[in-house]
């Protein structure tokens, strides 16, 4: 097994060091035939007078506090992204429209997920305002439940909330993956069947040997939802040990387990710049799916790296090099 160092030591470069080989195991992506759409980057500017309250990762913050397209676009075009979503990470309500108006601006950005709470009386309101932007394509949101007693159940408040989501057609993005949050995404999909529901970074979640049976069952009742769908995301990932493991293998045997549970339809690509930053490189993370679809169809790869997430998001075309929906 090939090992990085600790996360907080990984990267002693500046930012300029972004496309350079972090990864020892995988070179960096060429331009491929098909086009790219990631659909989990996160934008901030931390020079605003009010700052702000999300800076990426640990290593990123201590380098820069902002986020924007003009820095994504040159780590991203030559791996052959051509568009992204970008997902809100600050609980601040005005920052729906800050983040509307950066994407506005830059037709690098092809959709936007906000951040709601579904719970509020005035997310009615909140999202009919948003939703009349077409950018505007749904909300993250991960506090739907409760698990009291390590029983969980569904807030009838935020059902209620997530069912005006989903008659306005807009996805609900759920945030870091646990078996707690996993399992309330099973009865969501049950009690919204009209919503859908993306799990974020589903390769990134590490079960516990205890919790393995678990997860598998969790996994299998996910994947029977056809209303679910996934990002294989956070492909690469510190262990609990702060190690980040490049050996291939147990990577391929994870992501065909995903694939195989939820089909090729229901998964999508997902950078997750840069929270990535001092784990991986935007080349890297492309390089690896890339060099895991390459044992698969040609169809599969599209579905993968953009169509399936033209059909889930309804993101807006807005460059002649993205791909037609």
């Amino acid at each position: 097994m090939t090992e990085l160092p600790d996360r907080r030591t990984i990267l002693t470069a500046g930012l300029g060091a972004l496309g350079t080989a972090v990864l020892p195991a995988i070179a960096q992506a060429k331009t491929p035939a098909i086009p790219i759409i990631d659909t989990h980057i996160h934008l901030f500017d931390g020079t605003r007078p009010q700052g702000a309250p999300y800076l990426g990762s640990k290593a990123y913050a201590a380098k820069t506090n902002i986020s924007l397209p003009a820095g994504y676009r040159p780590l991203a075009r030559p791996t052959g992204i051509v568009g992204a979503v970008a997902v809100e990470a600050s609980a601040w309500i005005e920052d729906n429209l800050w983040l509307l108006e950066v994407a506005q601006a830059d037709p690098m950005i092809v959709g936007v997920v906000g951040r709601l709470d579904p719970t509020k009386a005035e997310f009615a309101e909140y999202l009919g305002r948003y939703h009349k932007n077409p950018l505007y394509r749904g909300i993250r949101y991960s506090r739907f439940y409760t698990a009291d007693g390590g029983k969980i159940a569904l807030n009838p408040a935020a059902v209620d909330g997530l069912k005006l989501l989903a008659e306005a057609d807009l996805v609900l993005d759920t945030a870091n993956p646990s078996m707690n949050l996993m399992q309330a995404s099973v009865l969501l999909a049950d009690a919204v069947p009209n919503l859908r529901i993306i799990a974020d970074h589903l390769a990134g979640f590490d079960p516990k040997p205890e919790e393995q049976a678990a997860y598998d069952a969790t996994i299998k009742e996910l994947a029977a939802r056809p209303n679910i769908m996934v990002k294989l995301s956070q492909v690469y990932h510190p262990k609990p040990d702060g190690i980040v493991s490049t050996d291939y293998e147990p990577i391929r045997a994870r992501l065909d387990y995903l694939l195989a549970a939820f089909g090729e339809d229901r998964v999508m690509f997902g950078s997750d710049y840069p929270n990535s930053y001092g784990i991986t490189t935007i080349p890297q993370a492309v390089a690896l799916m890339q060099r895991f679809y390459a044992t698969k169809s040609h169809a599969a790869a599209e579905k993968y790296f953009w169509r399936n997430s033209a059909r889930i998001y309804k993101w807006i075309k807005r460059a002649a090099d993205q791909p037609t929906p």
